[in-house]
């Protein structure tokens, strides 16, 4: 009797987290109104995972109410600049908070046109880094606190897991840049982010199988040049995956000004197939579990 009320109350506590996710930064690289891709997982209106970190993001999270304190990791699902310009920008605010212990942050493998996840924080803040005055922070010895990169290597399915969610990682197709997609499992409920990918090697079917929340880069109209296709998804590839997947909700984001003029459109290709709900995000979007 004793093990199952131990047992009952495990799974209360598991399945009974406040859990909510907000899109900081719902754009692209453009200059549009909107912030560069970011996202933020809330725990006990706590924020303790932030992905990515386009142009603008830091003030979107600031203005979320976040703190740099409460993370656990930092994800960069690739090197493009709407996905991680403002690491600098964010590391040196991190500066001035009251955060002690070390921060991982988790990204991709490089090749010959990017950077590592290893090689991206060197060059910023190492040695003969750009902001070579923050070397410490790669350090133990650090002022404020150390940035512990994490790679994910090309073809590698890695877990990683903290005290309140679980990451799971691939790698995906985005042209020639390294690219990483994730799953959150947070007790029951699962989001998986696509990152920017064209799925060419359809790996995203089974990674987001029964997902509650797909987060799908919609950077591209359905018709539009092969180089564009090289890089993204179309809407009938997201509604291709997200009916496989048989996940719940759509949420369509990386928006763009190609797109936008045809995201009529695009709900009406996914719907065609996909019978759940589809929403475009905007900057600060939050969904609740």
């Amino acid at each position: 009797m004793k093990f199952f009320l131990i047992f009952c109350l495990t799974l209360t506590l598991i399945h009974g987290k406040n859990i909510r996710f907000e899109i900081l930064g719902s754009g692209g690289p453009e200059i549009d109104g909107r912030a560069s891709t970011s996202y933020l997982l809330w725990i006990d209106d706590r924020a303790k995972l932030l992905i990515d970190l386009g142009s603008g993001s830091m003030l979107r999270f600031e203005q979320s109410g976040a703190t740099i304190e409460d993370l656990d990791a930092v994800v960069l699902t690739h090197m493009h600049i709407d996905h991680s310009a403002d690491l600098p920008s964010f590391m040196k605010a991190g500066f001035f908070t009251n955060r002690q212990n070390s921060l991982d942050i988790v990204g991709p493998y490089g090749n010959n046109y990017f950077p590592s996840i290893r090689e991206f924080v060197e060059i910023l803040f190492g040695k003969k880094g750009a902001y070579r005055y923050m070397q410490d922070i790669l350090t133990s010895q650090s002022d404020s606190f150390e940035l512990i990169p994490i790679e994910i290597a090309k073809g590698e399915k890695k877990t990683l897991r903290y005290k309140d969610f679980t990451l799971n990682f691939i790698t995906v197709h985005h042209g020639i840049v390294p690219s990483l997609a994730l799953r959150i499992d947070v007790g029951s409920k699962s989001i998986v982010i696509s990152g920017d990918t064209n799925d060419e090697q359809n790996t995203l079917e089974r990674f987001a199988y029964r997902a509650d929340l797909f987060i799908a880069h919609h950077a591209i109209p359905q018709e539009t040049n092969n180089f564009a296709k090289e890089l993204h998804m179309t809407p009938s590839t997201i509604a291709k995956i997200a009916v496989k997947a048989q996940v719940k909700k759509i949420v369509l984001t990386h928006r763009m000004k190609r797109t936008k003029t045809h995201e009529e459109e695009t709900l009406k290709l996914i719907h065609k197939d996909f019978l759940g709900d589809v929403i475009f995000a905007e900057d600060r979007m939050k969904i609740d579990f």
